[in-house]
């Protein structure tokens, strides 16, 4: 059971990440705006690092599925989407490295993950993948860096998943709010 302490967004107290997927399609349009919403996340001089690939066509979903490691495959049997999330790892305006590539991103899924809640579509992000071989199916170029595969669709049934997915079906806990704030110093006790 998650508690909190303070009066938040909703969208942010309702959102997980459940493992349990219907099988219906997922609109293109749908994918769409998810990924507009992402494109609105904040990132460093408005470099917007993040690029997307989408997969929701039958062949392309059941090909993607490949690349899954073997206990994502055991719970992706009925994902009818996924949103592979990749960033440029230098600034295009630049050309050195960028830093906060990474952390901007992950701020585009929270986005993209907040709007497809909003939608009543489900997400479950995943590093569990063959990034190299995915890279290289796809001929990704070496200045791109996949990130995370992010299934997307409608809740299904849990009863379906394997007897450990079903145990574990259901939002996860968090640390006190105590445990993950430091008041203006860094004690090694609590890092």
């Amino acid at each position: 059971m998650r508690t909190f302490n303070y009066d938040i967004m909703d969208s942010i107290k309702e959102r997980w990440s459940p493992r349990a997927f219907k099988s219906t399609p997922v609109k293109e349009e749908d994918l769409r705006a998810l990924v507009e919403a992402a494109g609105y996340a904040p990132s460093c001089f408005n470099e917007q690092p993040w690029r997307f690939v989408l997969f929701h066509e039958a062949g392309q979903v059941t090909r993607l599925k490949s690349y899954l490691a073997t206990a994502n495959r055991e719970w992706n049997q009925e994902v009818p989407a996924y949103v592979l999330f990749l960033y440029h790892k230098q600034f295009q305006h630049k050309g050195k490295d960028n830093r906060w590539a990474a952390f901007d991103t992950g701020t585009a899924w929270g986005y993209f993950s907040l709007e497809a809640h909003r939608r009543g579509l489900v997400t479950h992000a995943m590093a569990g993948f063959s990034r190299s071989a995915l890279a290289e199916a796809l001929a990704i170029p070496d200045n791109l860096e996949l990130i995370a595969l992010v299934a997307v669709g409608e809740y299904g049934d849990p009863s379906k998943l394997p007897e450990a997915y079903r145990l574990r079906e259901q939002p996860g806990t968090r640390r006190s709010l105590e445990e993950s704030l430091l008041k203006g110093e860094l004690p090694q006790s609590r890092l």
